[in-house]
């Protein structure tokens, strides 16, 4: 699920593009005019666009996943709240990444180049990424991995982004791979 251009979302839909268990079924998005459709659909991959007023069909949603075979979620740059109804529904098999050391910059309106900016007139020496499994609060699920890297003096929000992007699309699909298989059953042991 992802709101804008998608570049975690590419990420997933490459890294278990030839994956023996695991697949990127679908791409969900509440903004039409997301990037990320246009990705999926470069990658053979279904999508769909599910507006705020969708999220109030949840028999209808649900019904739209079932059809996808869908059991887990990875979030992308999805910028709204996920229901409770669809965490219970996924207990677990809901994931996040968020593009900084959780607890510290989180929480609603941190996002992107937001989270950069807040890291660096705060100060802190280290930043990274958090991978976390969703709850009913933004960015407040059971952490499941955490990486850093320094935070230079020259650094401007957009180079720590660019920096910090490089964590999310090394460590995030791999994460999630290993959540869904366990240890022994990731890509780089098959």
């Amino acid at each position: 699920m992802a709101s804008g251009r998608g570049s975690n979302a590419v990420n997933f839909m490459e890294y278990f593009g030839s994956h023996q268990r695991i697949e990127v079924a679908l791409v969900v998005s509440n903004n039409p005019a997301a990037g990320v459709l246009d990705r999926a659909a470069e990658h053979g991959v279904g999508s769909r666009v599910l507006t705020a007023g969708d999220w109030g069909r949840k028999t209808e949603v649900l019904a739209f996943f079932a059809d996808y075979a869908v059991d887990a979620i990875v979030l992308a740059g999805y910028m709204r709240l996920i229901p409770e109804w669809l965490i219970k529904k996924f207990p677990n098999r809901i994931f996040n990444i968020h593009p900084a050391l959780l607890p510290d910059f989180g929480g609603k309106g941190m996002y992107g180049i937001h989270v950069h900016r807040a890291v660096i007139q705060s100060g802190v020496k280290r930043t990274g990424i958090t991978i976390h499994l969703v709850n009913e609060r933004y960015d407040e699920g059971p952490v499941l991995f955490q990486e850093s890297i320094p935070v230079y003096p020259e650094d401007t929000p957009e180079s720590l982004a660019v920096r910090v992007q490089r964590l999310e699309h090394l460590y995030y699909p791999r994460v999630v791979e290993e959540q869904l298989l366990g240890e022994r059953g990731s890509k780089n042991e098959e």
